[in-house]
């Protein structure tokens, strides 16, 4: 017979009041932290750090691109400029792009009103919005929490990102939008019903393309070459849903190039960058193949104008620190990690993500390398998010197989080779000294330690990895924090500290932007009016469709975010649209329709960062923006305010 009595030792423990159910932990003792805990709080941290890096200090760059702030506030003011992107509220010409980037914007400051912090908010929102997203991809698809963090920091620390989503280019919604894509098309891998998250996908897509025309498809052959390669129904069925993502992601982005197409032109501005006045010809054309060929009718320059194409050309100096810190990490580690991650138990997640990354990185960077036409360092955002997956989830898949000695062996030499490439990248700079030999030093020394790390003690071999961490983020870090703290301006800014001069990585960095302007603004350069002149457009501004015309989108730009009046820009953004004609703007002044002239505006001046146009003469004698300034200085009289030349066109032909 079994005895019912309970042992002295199991009753002392039963009977303490701290292992009862109501109090299973003393109040004097320190309750552990659950892994669950840890890592909420971990993923906090990194959606925190990167609010507060992209918010502080965040209306001290202004109006930032002071291009695409007015179009904001003009969509605020009108809901057809909304809808068509249009410059100024009168709705004489759009942006020259899509206007899906100005729609968050444009709805900010109708809400809370036209500060720069409405509409630079949403920008960086979208910034934080892309690193959470890209920690879920990779916690999804390895299914560690770490990999998922350090993604999440390699992205919101890439300096170019810093900037861009600090700025109000349309480069950060592109980068959300195609981050997304590929989160959804690896969704679809997992899903028992992957036609909806490969739909969602193309769809994705096909809002880039409104966000930034023909750049957004330049993810579609990894998209596709993922799920193709990774699916796992028949061949015959992946077809069929690449087919529906195609027709979701033509949707998408054609339903509102069809309404443009089909709305008169009479009844819709002018379509800014386009010389016919047409979508088709600006998305295909300036905005689309003229960028791979260098054959961009009335662009500011183009035809090798924009530095050196060739293979190298996203390491030199003008380009190398904006998004390449992790870049030769990210292609030794992606090519190694499909290899190493044969034997884990996600490998297929795995592998389908270092895939579609590869492939993202491959094709964008190949074609940013090579174009002829316009290319700005800034483009290199793009390139943010598979660089930061693919160092990632490299290194996660070679730590975990670092027992290997070969995988031991180029995981340390990886990050010997960032911490290199990093010194290399200061020096060009000439940028705290200090900071690149500590990372050298630090570098190369856990390089050294990673390659033995099989034979340290877990918890040192854990410390290794942590300081290989800081060591390869501690250069990109820098230079984040660094742009975070400088203003930037203008349609050209560069990420980075503000260095003095030259024409290395710190050239034209800062507030200034690239390309002068004064107090009329330039061709690159948005208008900075005095208070006098704002209130002399402001004067009896309800009474006319537009309260001022300039030349050059950006000369109006800045009298209209002064005056927040419509200001027409003749010849949109670089003052050589054949919009409006002579004839249209004479019309318009008959009718009472504009009220003053300004001259001075910034139009095509032959070259990259241009010439800024001064009066008459100024640019293109040729263009219609030529001969619509002629026109008022022969026929109208000239009022000089704060050294700024304008004309009343209310006041009749003299």
């Amino acid at each position: 017979m079994h005895s019912t009595a309970t042992s002295p030792g199991l009753a002392a423990r039963s009977a303490d009041p701290a292992e009862t159910r109501h109090d299973p932990v003393p109040r004097t003792a320190t309750r552990p932290i659950s892994g669950r805990t840890a890592e909420r709080l971990g993923l906090a941290v990194l959606l925190v750090g990167t609010a507060l890096l992209y918010l502080w200090d965040l209306g001290a760059s202004g109006w930032a691109n002071s291009f695409y702030a007015a179009a904001a506030q003009a969509g605020s003011e009108s809901w057809s400029a909304f809808f068509f992107g249009a410059s100024d509220a009168g709705g004489a010409i759009t942006v020259d792009k899509t206007p899906l980037s100005l729609w968050p914007m444009a709805l900010s400051i109708r809400l809370f009103g036209l500060s720069s912090w409405s509409l630079l908010v949403p920008q960086a929102l979208m910034g934080v919005g892309a690193v959470a997203l890209l920690h879920a991809t990779v916690r999804r698809a390895t299914g560690s929490a770490g990999a998922g963090l350090l993604a999440g920091a390699a992205l919101a620390l890439t300096p170019v990102a810093t900037l861009m989503f600090r700025f109000d280019n349309p480069d950060a919604a592109l980068v959300l939008l195609l981050l997304a894509a590929a989160c959804a098309t690896l969704r679809a891998l997992e899903s028992a019903h992957p036609v909806r998250w490969l739909a969602l996908g193309g769809a994705l897509v096909g809002l880039a393309f409104l966000a930034k025309m023909l750049q957004a498809f330049l993810v579609l052959p990894a998209l596709a070459a993922a799920y193709a390669l990774f699916a796992t129904v028949p061949w015959w069925k992946r077809v069929g849903h690449l087919l529906v993502a195609f027709a979701a992601m033509v949707v998408a982005g054609g339903w509102w190039i069809a309404i443009v197409e089909l709305v008169p032109e009479g009844s819709r501005p002018y379509v800014g960058g386009s010389q016919d006045n047409s979508i088709l010809e600006l998305a295909l054309g300036y905005n689309g193949l003229g960028r791979l060929d260098g054959d961009e009718e009335g662009s500011v320059g183009g035809g090798g104008g924009w530095g050196t194409p060739g293979p190298l050309r996203l390491f030199t100096d003008a380009l190398g620190d904006q998004a390449s810190w992790l870049l030769p990490a990210a292609l030794v580690l992606g090519v190694a990690g499909l290899w190493f991650a044969r034997g884990l138990e996600r490998a297929r997640s795995v592998r389908a993500a270092l895939v579609l990354m590869l492939g993202w990185l491959l094709v964008t960077g190949t074609t940013f390398s090579l174009m002829q036409g316009i290319f700005h360092e800034y483009y290199t955002v793009a390139l943010a998010p598979a660089v930061a997956l693919l160092a990632a989830v490299g290194a996660w898949v070679l730590w975990r197989a670092h027992a290997s000695l070969v995988a031991a062996g180029v995981l340390g030499g990886t990050l010997a080779l960032t911490a290199a490439w990093a010194f290399v990248l200061l020096e060009r700079s000439g940028w705290m000294p200090w900071l690149r030999w500590t990372v050298a030093v630090v570098g190369l020394a856990a390089a050294l330690l990673v390659v033995g790390a099989r034979h340290l003690p877990r918890r040192v071999a854990t410390a290794v990895a942590g300081v290989a961490v800081v060591a390869a983020l501690a250069g990109p870090a820098a230079y984040s924090v660094a742009t975070a703290g400088t203003p930037h301006t203008g349609s050209i800014v560069t990420a980075g500290p503000a260095t003095a001069g030259g024409t290395g990585p710190g050239a034209g960095r800062g507030r200034t932007g690239a390309g002068g302007g004064g107090a009329v603004g330039g061709l690159l350069e948005g208008s900075e009016p005095t208070a006098a002149v704002t209130a002399l457009l402001q004067q009896d501004a309800d009474a006319f469709t537009w309260a001022a015309a300039t030349v050059g989108s950006n000369s109006a730009s800045g009298y209209q975010l002064a005056s927040e009046e419509p200001v027409m820009a003749i010849g949109g953004f670089n003052g050589t649209d054949p919009s409006p004609t002579l004839e249209e703007f004479q019309t318009y002044v008959a009718n009472g329709q504009v009220h003053w002239f300004v001259a001075g505006g910034g139009r095509l001046g032959g070259g990259p960062g241009g010439a800024a146009g001064g009066g008459a003469g100024g640019g293109d004698t040729d263009s219609t923006a030529s001969a619509i300034t002629a026109w008022v200085e022969e026929n109208f009289t000239a009022t000089t305010v704060d050294g700024v030349t304008l004309y009343d066109l209310a006041g009749g032909v003299r």
